[in-house]
């Protein structure tokens, strides 16, 4: 009995608290939720939302999907990639229901007419840390200057292609900013997506950069901690849904659930802090 009013309180908060300019007819959300919350014979079929999200998302939005469809028992079918990737994803085949994208490339989708300005919702911030293998010594990153004597030092790097991720891009503007771009070329490797610094639980690369939640699951690594602040870059992510939806109230029920106490928990572990 306290299992089903435990699951009963879950599901109420996930269908009450969604942002009200998302329900387009509060009957209806009311039927679904009675329905849900009763496990009504007459429950509405349950339906499913595509959603593609960042890379570095990931970590704070799987296990988040997970126990939403558990609650609720409708669908969410979940894909993750890299900035550059998803943008492009956008543009061709059908539409998600809803994406999870960075602040600054959010703006440019609303520039361009593919997403509603004002529709987004800050979920989580992410900053970027050095990863080095469980078995090295921590080097000092601590201050731009022990960075950049440490990126010379090591023997192998990596980090994602500036061309496809959003840490990529970053991690290039800082090299150039230490002015070792080249110093450090012919040592550095560029992977595609994923979590980039598996190389280096491995062995097989010295040390890695990429952002923190992109870090803290991979095997045989440890995190060496965030850049120098003077030379961090903290990425937002935000859920923002896609104009024409056809589960509209599905979608705002989900975000509630990305933005609710069960997740406000999980940032910090995961390495994520709060979107302020």
């Amino acid at each position: 009995m306290v299992k089903k009013m435990n699951k009963i309180n879950n599901l109420r908060y996930i269908l009450e608290g969604a942002p009200a300019a998302l329900w387009k007819r509060a009957a209806v959300m009311r039927g679904l939720a009675l329905a849900l919350l009763v496990g009504s014979s007459t429950a509405l079929p349950a339906a499913e939302i595509r959603v593609l999200s960042g890379g570095a998302a990931k970590a704070l939005v799987a296990p988040l999907t997970e126990s939403f469809q558990s609650a609720s028992g409708q669908r969410v079918q979940l894909v993750f990639e890299p900035m550059g990737t998803l943008v492009k994803a956008l543009a061709s085949g059908s539409p998600p229901d809803l994406v999870i994208v960075t602040a600054e490339v959010l703006e440019g989708l609303v520039r361009e007419g593919r997403l509603a300005a004002g529709s987004g919702r800050p979920i989580a911030r992410v900053g970027v840390g050095v990863a080095v293998n469980e078995k090295a010594a921590l080097p000092d990153i601590s201050t731009p200057e022990a960075l950049r004597s440490t990126l010379l030092a090591v023997r192998s790097l990596v980090y994602i292609d500036p061309t496809i991720g959003t840490s990529g891009k970053h991690v290039a503007e800082v090299l150039n900013r230490l002015g070792i771009s080249e110093a450090v070329r012919g040592k550095t490797t560029l992977l595609k997506g994923g979590y980039v610094v598996e190389p280096v639980g491995r062995g097989e690369i010295e040390l890695g950069i990429h952002q923190i939640s992109e870090i803290l699951p991979v095997k045989g690594i440890r995190l060496v901690g965030p850049l120098p602040e003077a030379l961090q870059k903290y990425t937002v992510y935000v859920a923002t849904p896609v104009p024409g939806t056809r589960e509209p109230q599905l979608v705002a029920a989900y975000v509630q659930h990305l933005l609710g106490e069960q997740a406000r928990r999980a940032l910090a572990p995961l390495g994520y802090t709060r979107p302020e």
